[in-house]
């Protein structure tokens, strides 16, 4: 797992949800691909997705829940989980989470 990006244009203005409970980043790459990077503050949060997406949890511990009839998953620093275009998942953060969205052309 790569630490930095290079070679990157950053929305200056952050994305914050769930009362500053999840602030977060805009990256644009020189091939027009995106990215986010934030931070998800100790709490259980949804997202709602509308292209298929790559998380990668850079540091941290959470459970993840994919739908609402799958059980819920532990993930730690190192380790990605993939998400369904058009779906929802549920993420508590059991400490500070840092995280990369990658977001996936299909």
């Amino acid at each position: 797992m790569s630490t930095r990006f290079d070679h990157v244009a950053i929305n200056k203005k952050a994305n914050i949800y769930y009362d500053g409970k999840v602030i977060s980043y805009n990256l644009l790459f020189p091939n027009l691909s995106q990215k986010t990077v934030g931070v998800i503050l100790p709490s259980i949060v949804g997202f709602d997705t509308h292209a298929p997406e790559i998380i990668e949890i850079v540091a941290g511990k959470c459970k993840v829940r994919l739908s609402e009839t799958e059980p819920w998953i532990n993930f730690e620093a190192g380790q990605r989980f993939h998400v369904e275009r058009e779906s929802h998942f549920d993420l508590e953060a059991l400490e500070p989470v840092h995280y990369v969205r990658h977001f996936v052309n299909d």
